[in-house]
């Protein structure tokens, strides 16, 4: 009677403040609102600065956070510190709260936990439920959960461009030579089925044909119609067995080092909570990447109480050239300089270094997490064998680079909270001696105030084939650096968030011919004036050392220059009515390859709105227009795209970039998502390059997607 008076009288306060200040009377049930991922991107990067990050697989994890939300009564630390959205304070409080009153009974008691604010829980409500503690089995057998699952669907994308680019044209002739063109229609086709539930199951397929790729029947060549098939089945809780993957899964544990995937923002406008990662485990698979997942089984036991134990094993093929050595002294007769990466097979020569590669990868990973979960410890191993010796160009720049066949990465990791501190790193060692050490520090310093300090060292002989831990290279290699980070929230509604990022490069890099250091820095100054809008201006200035042209500078031989880039971004989100939303973005940046040299610019300015029609029909569009100076000043923004679809063109030269996208449920089986974009240029004759040039100044883009819930 104790407990339960106190936890009486919290619900119901906290139902009637957000009640009143949500204007809404009757309904016990959290809205729980589909997520606005162009937005929460527009919080979590600071800048895009390239399109080589796979933004696709860090939208896919959430995504799969929002068809498959969080049970906050029974989420681990580690599955809640997983949410970007969350500082550590209020991961303790929420911990603490469930610890001193016991499950939750609504989304609306969160309103009762110290630190969250209302505009905490309207971002993390759509990753996030309340239900209870019971076993999957008292929802009844597995196909009985499965058949009533609500995100039991089948999603059927179409995409094309209209106008005819040069590689769909006929071939001509180069000395003598038919020149390349594509094989395939230039229809991109794309068929996903998916249904989970967190803590129980997920089953899924795709199959995928991009525009240009052929569809055809060829076993000798692993292809069996569509360019990609991935399937993936995963149960968990299944007694002492916690997780059995098989198919295609990812794999993370500690920080990233050796095993990494889905949730890794990066350095961002989010200065704090995405430093660390998560370890969650495996995981399934059901993005369209091609290169980025295991391919085979895995499981976690429970070997007792705290002590869970990973086994994990993959065979695929993976996309690679083939080179024969032409020195009879040469280490490999035959070995591939490259891992082609990009997924596309649409040419005679990419169809042909298609699956080239066999990647044999397995493993294991031992953890330990005490009675409340605020220490995690943990090794991990991770073995890698390919068919055919791997070997980089004889460039300087790769003199550290893994050769051979054969890698074996160790390591070792810890996370451990206490109060509103917590502390995480890993260790790990490859073979022929390579180290890599990332190790953090995020705090609480007040109500108001959040701190992170992390420190990172990559060896340029250390290599990990599948890790993502926090670095400014894409890979963590050749690194050593600082990151300060600081969020403060002086006043309510106001928020200052900035970060300072020092970096050292030992060795030389691609188009560094010397080493290097550099800084890069950011300061945002965020207001929210409702619980719905947000305005903010970001100022970032990146120093970032590479090589000058030759012709440019006189010198013999290339060298690095001090390249300078200074950004700022002006952004404005309000919702004026319910039905309407207006976006305003105004970025541009200031770029100088060295001292003395001429300062370059670009900058868009786009306008968005989004308004809803009717009861299930809502329209987007967006207007932007730009002007860079040239490629290098190219501008990134993330634009609304049809379920599962990311959008992030690179705008450069001078013009307009307009899209629309109307999504309606026609009932309680089918959504339909349209969507029509198109760039024009000033001032061209041509759009893009290779085989991807089109006679014009335009580039148009058409998409349809079905969804049919089961």
């Amino acid at each position: 009677m104790k407990k339960l008076l106190p936890r009486f009288l919290i619900y119901h306060l906290s139902f009637l403040i957000l009640s009143l200040l949500a204007g809404r009377a009757a309904a016990q049930e959290f809205p729980r609102r589909a997520p606005e991922f162009d937005r929460l991107a527009q919080e979590l990067f600071a800048e895009i600065q390239s399109d080589q990050i796979p933004y696709e697989n860090l939208y896919g994890t959430l995504l799969s956070l929002y068809q498959s939300p969080l049970n906050l009564n029974a989420a681990s630390p580690e599955e809640l510190r997983a949410l970007p959205l969350l500082r550590e304070a209020q991961v303790a409080a929420l911990l603490a709260h469930r610890r001193a009153t016991g499950p939750l009974l609504s989304v609306y008691e969160l309103q009762a936990v110290p630190g969250w604010d209302v505009r905490t829980i309207e971002r993390v409500a759509p990753f996030v439920t309340v239900a209870g503690l019971s076993p999957n089995l008292a929802r009844g057998p597995l196909w009985q959960r499965i058949k009533n699952e609500e995100n039991n669907a089948v999603l059927l994308r179409y995409e094309r461009i209209l106008q005819q680019r040069k590689g769909y044209t006929a071939a001509d002739t180069f000395r003598g030579r038919p020149t390349l063109r594509y094989l395939g229609s230039p229809d991109a086709v794309a068929l996903r089925y998916r249904v989970s539930h967190a803590h129980d199951f997920s089953l899924g397929f795709t199959l995928e044909k991009d525009a240009g790729e052929p569809v055809a029947w060829r076993p000798a060549q692993r292809q069996f119609g569509p360019d990609f098939l991935s399937a993936h089945v995963v149960l968990y809780e299944q007694g002492r067995l916690k997780t059995l993957a098989l198919g295609d899964y990812q794999l993370q544990f500690g920080q990233g080092l050796l095993l990494s995937s889905g949730l890794t923002a990066g350095k961002g406008a989010e200065t704090i909570t995405t430093l660390r990662r998560a370890s969650l485990g495996v995981r399934p698979y059901a993005a369209l990447l091609e290169n980025t997942f295991f391919r085979g089984a895995a499981a976690t036991y429970q070997l007792a109480p705290r002590w869970e134990a990973t086994a994990f094993a993959s065979r695929k093929n993976i996309d690679a050239n083939a080179q024969l050595a032409t020195d009879s002294l040469a280490q490999f007769d035959e070995f591939s300089s490259s891992l082609l990466l990009i997924g596309l097979h649409r040419t005679a020569t990419e169809i042909a270094n298609r699956q080239r590669l066999t990647e044999t990868v397995g493993g294991g990973h031992l953890g330990y997490r005490s009675h409340d979960g605020n220490l995690l410890l943990g090794v991990t191993a991770v073995g890698t064998h390919y068919g055919t010796a791997f070997q980089k160009r004889p460039e300087p720049y790769n003199r550290y680079e893994f050769r051979g066949r054969d890698n074996l990465a160790l390591g070792a990791h810890y996370s451990y909270g206490w109060r509103n501190l917590l502390l995480f790193g890993e260790g790990g060692r490859s073979r022929g001696g390579g180290l890599g050490l990332v190790n953090g520090v995020l705090a609480s310093l007040g109500p108001h105030v959040d701190a992170a300090v992390l420190l990172r060292h990559y060896d340029a002989d250390f290599h990990t084939f599948y890790g993502n831990a926090f670095g400014e290279n894409t890979r963590n290699i050749n690194e050593s650096g600082l990151y300060l980070g600081l969020k403060v929230r002086p006043l309510p509604r106001w928020e200052i968030s900035a970060y300072f990022d020092q970096f050292r490069f030992a060795w030389l890099r691609y188009r560094v011919s010397a080493p290097s250091q550099g800084q890069d820095a950011l300061l945002r100054l965020a207001f929210a004036p409702t619980k719905t809008g947000l305005l903010y201006v970001q100022y970032r200035a990146r120093l970032k050392p590479l090589d000058l042209p030759t012709s440019t500078t006189g010198r013999p031989v290339p060298l690095p220059g001090q390249q300078l880039r200074h950004s700022l971004l002006l952004y404005a989100d309000v919702q004026p009515t319910p039905r309407l939303g207006l976006r305003t973005r105004l970025q541009g940046s200031y770029l100088r390859a060295d001292d003395g040299l001429p300062w370059r610019r670009g900058t868009v300015l786009s306008q968005d709105a989004s308004v809803a029609l009717a009861r299930r029909v809502r329209l987007s569009a967006r207007y932007a227009i730009f002007d860079t100076d040239d490629y290098d000043t190219r501008q990134y923004i993330f634009e609304q795209d049809v379920l599962y679809a990311v959008s992030l063109p690179a705008l450069y030269g001078q013009g307009t970039r307009a899209y629309a996208l109307l999504q309606a449920t026609l009932n309680q089986h089918f959504t339909l998502w349209l969507r029509y974009a198109e760039t024009r240029y000033r001032h061209q004759a041509t759009v893009g390059s290779g085989l991807e040039e089109i006679k014009g100044n335009a580039r148009s883009e058409v998409t349809a997607q079905v969804r049919y819930r089961l």
